[in-house]
């Protein structure tokens, strides 16, 4: 029995008492979709937070037999996602320019693993980790969403299908089509540092 299969016995046992461990099992997940959907630390927080306040609203209502079948990470994405939407609607509407995802919303290094690492390749890494999220902050949300689920979530094709409630050849084809923008983003890239190089 995996994690999640043993969270929602859990919490078809007994839904407050295991909460808390749902919570604590996804919410770095969940916040690191709304993140890169919204690209606002704070409106990736307010998501993660209202999906699980959703979630537990709707268990509340289920029956037992419904929990124990639910598939939790599939079920969680599609609630921060619909959350996400509704809020990028909401910003577009008033106006508001995205925020960059600053300083405030990486996770810290580990003091050993970042004393281990010359700071040169610290900043490196850092600067080509910030050069891939505004890659990713490009892409169309269609495509963003199906790339974010599969490969900084790791969802299978079939369960960021069931979270997009899109076919999954469809979802395969936005992926595809994801990393296509995202290889010729870096091509762009590449050729514009030679050409600076060579200037």
């Amino acid at each position: 029995m995996d994690t999640d299969d043993r969270l929602a016995a859990d919490l078809a046992r007994d839904l407050d008492r295991s909460f808390d461990a749902l919570v604590l099992a996804h919410q770095d997940r969940l916040y690191t979709i709304a993140l890169r959907m919204l690209r606002d630390p704070r409106d990736a927080e307010e998501a993660a937070q209202d999906a699980f306040v959703r979630a537990y609203r709707a268990l509340a209502t289920y029956d037992t037999e419904r929990i124990r079948e639910l598939q939790v990470r599939g079920w969680l994405t599609t609630i921060v996602l619909n959350l996400c939407r509704t809020r990028g609607v909401r910003r577009a509407a008033r106006g508001a320019p995205p925020v960059s995802i600053d300083d405030d919303a990486r996770p810290p290094i580990e003091p050993a693993a970042a004393a281990a690492q010359a700071p040169t390749e610290v900043a490196e890494r850092h600067a080509e980790r910030e050069r891939w999220v505004a890659r990713l902050a490009e892409l169309p949300p269609v495509y963003r969403a199906a790339v974010v689920l599969r490969h900084v979530d790791g969802l299978s094709y079939p369960e960021a299908a069931a979270a997009l409630g899109r076919p999954e050849g469809t979802v395969k084809a936005q992926v595809h089509r994801g990393i296509g923008l995202l290889r010729t983003m870096l091509e762009a890239d590449a050729r514009h540092e030679l050409e600076e190089m060579t200037a």
